[in-house]
């Protein structure tokens, strides 16, 4: 059987391949682009809604993007560049709006407010000094601060009521945050791309061979789940975008790049409610502080969300020990995962980390009324009655070589490439989906060089995302200019 060929294959049907497929849909819109995805259709694994948080992460909310040093400082140098890698893609998703390549903006993003909320003087001290850091730049200017009982009343009512009136509190808000369905904006740019010549998508189709050509072409190999039916591919670029099936991919792969790369998968679940009643009261996201131990994707919060145009709440997520690495993967996952390259970093890994290893195993076992207990904490007055349980994705969290051969645990994303840029991957989790424009940016600018430096290709990337090239963190005067752009084309506006 002859192999397709193609110009650019991409692994994966969620929102990283849609991302990057529609980027270069614009930059050259003759590549042949095919995607392959596993399952049955796209954003089905963690990019659906109901297996991420849904929240534009921008560094607002979200406190353990500002770690509190030992000197009592708070560093919040990667709150900035979430919050302006978080502004490219709403920069990117602008222009697909304004374009007609997206719908409406509310079928996949919403304005929600983004609050931090904590209690105890020792919490009340971080959050003060964390607003007033934050506050003093150009990104955060909008930041709101109070530990007035009244204006927390009005910004969470449900957070507040019945709370004991002698607890020190204290909150930050920005209205203009949002909530993001990511499978319906996935699916909404898979559409589009479906609409255009020179594109394929291939469903119940995981990749079982992966293997470069000495011409440097690389040859892919899917099955069909359900005809037992193997199509050969063929073609210059892959892009690994299957969230915690990148990996066993990259490692499938055999780049030298890939060597030392293993992974800690995590799952996680959701309480939701959807008695209207009560969704009708909460209008907001709001982060507080994780428990000691807990990886960052535990960070608790109590969201409203808009998921397939319903509303509901979430709270959560609460953290579990898998060894899956997809939702809908195998147990075996991670022991498959185990090579000599990466041997030394998983046992380095395993052997540092127990208290968060103890930490996911006591979260398995918590009950429902413990669960709810937890809530309590946000929602005093909650009831258990109206709180289900809901599965949420997995993650696989990075592990990789540090300075001294062993292994650490990274909590962000990572972007792997082939020295010749004909393959990549991208590892991790969050912020994930919130910074997909900008990764896949990343992605073209190392695998596309050439291209990405012609004044055509430039002109494009401009077009698409007008700060390209140029720093939102540094430049006050850009940032004004994307920004009213971003939320009057979104509508995200608290005045509109």
């Amino acid at each position: 059987m002859a192999a397709i060929q193609a110009d650019v294959v991409l692994v994966g049907g969620g929102v990283m391949s849609a991302t990057l497929g529609m980027m270069l849909r614009q930059l050259d819109p003759s590549l042949n682009i095919i995607m392959v995805e596993r399952l049955d259709h796209v954003a089905h694994e963690s990019t659906d809604g109901w297996n991420n948080a849904g929240t534009g992460h921008a560094g607002y909310c979200e406190l353990n993007y500002t770690p509190e040093t030992d000197g009592g400082d708070v560093e919040i140098e990667r709150a900035l560049a979430i919050n302006a890698q978080f502004e490219v893609s709403l920069q990117f998703w602008s222009y697909l709006v304004e374009k007609g390549m997206l719908p409406e903006p509310s079928t996949f993003i919403n304005r929600t407010p983004h609050q931090s909320f904590v209690w105890g003087e020792k919490d009340v001290a971080f959050l003060r000094r964390r607003f007033e850091k934050l506050k003093a730049h150009h990104l955060f200017r909008e930041m709101e601060y109070t530990e007035s009982p009244k204006e927390l009343g009005e910004w969470m009512p449900l957070i507040v009521q019945n709370r004991d009136p002698m607890q020190a509190v204290a909150a930050t808000r920005v209205r203009h945050g949002s909530d993001v369905d990511f499978g319906s904006l996935t699916r909404s740019m898979v559409k589009y791309l479906e609409s255009k010549p020179n594109f394929t998508l291939m469903l119940n189709s995981p990749v079982h061979y992966l293997a470069q050509r000495d011409n440097g072409r690389w040859k892919v190999r899917v099955r069909d789940q359900k005809t037992g039916e193997t199509t050969k591919l063929e073609t210059d670029f892959v892009f690994l975008g299957a969230g915690g099936g990148a990996l066993p991919l990259l490692q499938k792969s055999g780049i030298e790049e890939a060597r030392g790369y293993g992974g800690f998968p995590v799952s996680g679940q959701w309480l939701v409610c959807q008695n209207p009643d009560v969704v009708a009261k909460h209008h907001s996201k709001v982060y507080g502080k994780a428990a000691i131990g807990a990886p960052p994707m535990s960070v608790p919060h109590l969201d409203t969300r808009i998921i397939n145009g319903e509303p509901a709440l979430l709270f959560g997520p609460f953290a579990g020990f898998t060894t899956r690495f997809l939702k809908q993967g195998s147990k075996f996952d991670l022991f498959g995962s185990v090579k000599p390259n990466n041997l030394k970093p998983m046992l380095s890994v395993s052997k540092n980390n127990m208290d968060l290893t103890r930490y996911l195993i006591k979260e398995v076992f918590q009950s429902h009324s413990e669960r709810v207990a937890s809530l309590r904490n946000f929602f005093p007055e909650a009831e258990e009655k109206n709180w289900k349980l809901q599965d949420a994705g997995q993650r696989v969290q990075i592990i990789k070589k540090d300075e001294h051969g062993r292994g650490k645990l990274e909590f962000g994303t990572e972007i792997v490439a082939s020295s010749d840029g004909k393959l990549s991957a991208l590892l991790g989790a969050s912020p994930g989906a919130s910074t997909a424009a900008n990764a896949m940016i990343n992605v073209l600018e190392r695998c596309f060089a050439d291209r990405m430096s012609s004044p055509e290709w430039q002109e494009r990337m401009r077009d698409m995302v007008p700060s390209y090239g140029q720093s939102l963190v540094n430049d006050e005067q850009l940032l004004n200019t994307v920004r009213e752009r971003t939320l009057r084309t979104l509508k995200l506006n608290p005045e509109s």
